[in-house]
Parts: C-alpha cells; structure tokens; sequence
C-alpha cells in the first residue's frame, strides 16, 4: 500500500512537470485565439499579381518558340521521338519533318 502511494505521488510529480504550461507558450497572441478572420488570412495573397501572373503563363503559352513548337511536334510523333532520343530533337524534327509543317 505504502508503495502505491509512493508511486502514485510521484506519476503527479511527473505529470505536473511535463504538464506545465511555461510563461513563453502564453506569450504569443495565438495561445488566446488561434484562428484568424477571413480578412486577415488572405492579406498576404495579393488578388492583383495572381491575376498577373497567370496571365503572363497563358501569353507564354501563346508565344511560343520556334525549337519549341518543332520539340513539341516531335515529341508527338513516337518514331521522330525515338530518333530524338539518339540524335536530337532539331536533327529529328529535320528528318521526319524536312523543315515543313506536318499536316493532319
């Protein structure tokens, strides 16, 4: 019986001292209210230059470069790929394609 108390006031002990809650964790402001409004989580996202940005990807998708749209044609055509693979991309592209645009 003596031991079991003797146990039991040290497991209260232990609890009592990893339980603690220390002066630094009740410092910040968000120990008494963790959630912020909806105004205030979307402040550092600026509307404007997602718009921007975004649409700066779709005017680089539109101008694209030449060697690009040749890779992409190439990339297309599995046997163009495959000789890409050994050779490359704008040796290939001149072989299957010659310089012209394939048609559909």
């Amino acid at each position: 019986m003596r031991t079991l108390v003797i146990l039991m006031l040290l497991a209260v002990l232990v609890m009592a001292a990893t339980c603690y809650e220390s002066h630094e964790s009740m410092e910040s402001h968000e120990y008494l209210n963790p959630f912020l409004n909806r105004r205030r989580a979307n402040d550092f996202i600026q509307a404007d230059s997602r718009l921007r940005a975004i649409t700066q990807e779709r005017i680089r998708e539109r101008s694209k470069a030449p060697q690009e749209h040749q890779r992409e044609l190439c990339e297309d055509y599995y046997p163009c790929e495959m000789y890409a693979f050994r050779h490359g991309y704008p040796a290939a592209y001149k072989h299957y394609f010659g310089g012209r645009r394939r048609t559909k």
